[in-house]
């Protein structure tokens, strides 16, 4: 049997008044994810270690079945292998986001959706201002980019951006977690307020403000680590002899890399509500022909969620639902051989929160035979009732590979 998993990243959500206090799975009941609930076995999955903070690096990470105590390293090294960037022993990569500041606080996490193109002549600026030696700024996709600190120490407690909508921004610098990684935070925040003066005076930002849009104007790097030691999936699981990895994002490519997966890049993944559905549904029906387990992973729910825009999360639901999961099934229903079938979040990134929160995500698994549960509807309530009740961690892998 094949394995597939479909992630709807930050696709959980809390009730929402303006939907009758419904969820937003509630509320749309997507056909499709409907379907494989009723048809399939449900249950809910905590994804976030004790002691880690609620991020996809970590949530998707532990999805995969790894040990976040023994593999975590930050969303810097992810990105960094994503990106190709080798680490060297002593380096230490952090993820750094160009990020939107306006009256003193963070207003977007992305730059004003910064386009990639964009982003590459924005980094290569910082890069020949203010790198050196020691100091490297590398382009990733968007506003998600890389800053490499050679000697930097991982010690540090950083703001993730996407935490802190609309809260002042300079009580949120760098700081040190033990005396020796002071220099490093000192560093980094000397970094942030000299991206801020040279970002204002870049021709880009000038003809944002003259049209009165957000400009991309400071850099914000958090989750730094070194390099990780991750087994491969078809090390821990020898169900899985060849694998792919599908998503717009450094962060799960990197991941992807590191557990030995293919990774799959299809022309016109975004990232974001306009990202190419159909070519990522067609590209999975592709890698199911050769491949034992495909990861398909969609950012485009967790933007929405971190924008706080109700309908383009709804939206996105939709879309992820009749646009990738629709085509995936039935293709899969044509085939030979028998597809295991997972769709689930990474963590919930509520609309009127605009951040992630640590609590279980609903998910479903599913093939042809399988002896469905009670559960009728797929959402955050109720798969409560679901057979496979509250799973943790590696556990939910570890059930998905004994299909």
């Amino acid at each position: 049997m094949k394995h597939i998993i479909i992630l709807g990243d930050g696709m959980a959500d809390h009730p929402v008044a303006r939907l009758n206090n419904q969820t937003l799975l509630q509320y749309a009941r997507p056909q499709y994810m409907e379907q494989l609930a009723r048809e399939g076995r449900c249950g809910r999955l905590i994804t976030v270690p004790e002691g880690f903070p609620p991020g996809s690096e970590v949530a998707n990470t532990a999805i995969l079945g790894y040990d976040l105590n023994k593999v975590y390293e930050g969303r810097g090294p992810l990105e960094a292998a994503s990106i190709g960037y080798d680490m060297a022993d002593d380096d230490m990569a952090i993820r750094c986001n160009i990020i939107t500041i306006e009256d003193g606080k963070i207003i977007t996490h992305n730059g004003g959706n910064l386009e990639t193109a964009d982003a590459d002549v924005l980094i290569k600026y910082l890069n020949e201002h203010l790198g050196s030696e020691r100091v490297k700024f590398i382009t990733g996709i968007q506003y998600r980019h890389l800053l490499v600190i050679k000697g930097g120490n991982k010690h540090i407690e950083c703001a993730p951006p996407h935490d802190h909508p609309n809260e002042p921004w300079r009580p949120l610098l760098v700081k040190a977690q033990i005396p020796e990684a002071q220099e490093t935070a000192d560093l980094i925040n000397d970094l942030i307020l000299r991206s801020q003066e040279l970002l204002a005076k870049h021709p880009y930002n000038m003809a944002k403000a003259a049209k009165g849009e957000r400009q991309a104007n400071s850099i914000w790097p958090w989750s730094g680590g070194y390099r990780p030691s991750m087994q491969t999936l078809m090390a821990q699981y020898p169900q899985i002899q060849r694998g792919a990895v599908i998503s717009a994002v450094d962060l799960i490519q990197g991941i992807g890399k590191y557990a030995g997966l293919r990774i799959i890049k299809v022309p016109g993944a975004t990232g974001l509500a306009n990202t190419n559905y159909e070519g990522k549904a067609q590209a999975a029906i592709d890698a199911l022909k050769t491949d034992d387990f495909v990861f398909v992973h969609v950012e485009a729910t967790d933007e929405a969620g971190h924008d706080g825009d109700l309908d383009l999360k709804l939206r996105a639901i939709d879309y992820l639902d009749k646009r990738l999961i629709k085509p995936i099934l039935e293709a899969i229903n044509e085939m030979q051989e028998d597809v295991c079938v997972a769709v689930l979040p990474d963590h919930p990134t509520p609309v009127e929160m605009r951040i992630h929160v640590n609590e279980p995500v609903p998910f479903i698994i599913w093939h042809k035979g399988i002896e469905p549960d009670e559960v009728q509807h797929y959402d955050e309530e109720s798969c409560v009732s679901g057979s496979y009740g509250l799973l943790r961690l590696n556990e939910f892998m570890n059930e998905f590979m004994k299909l």
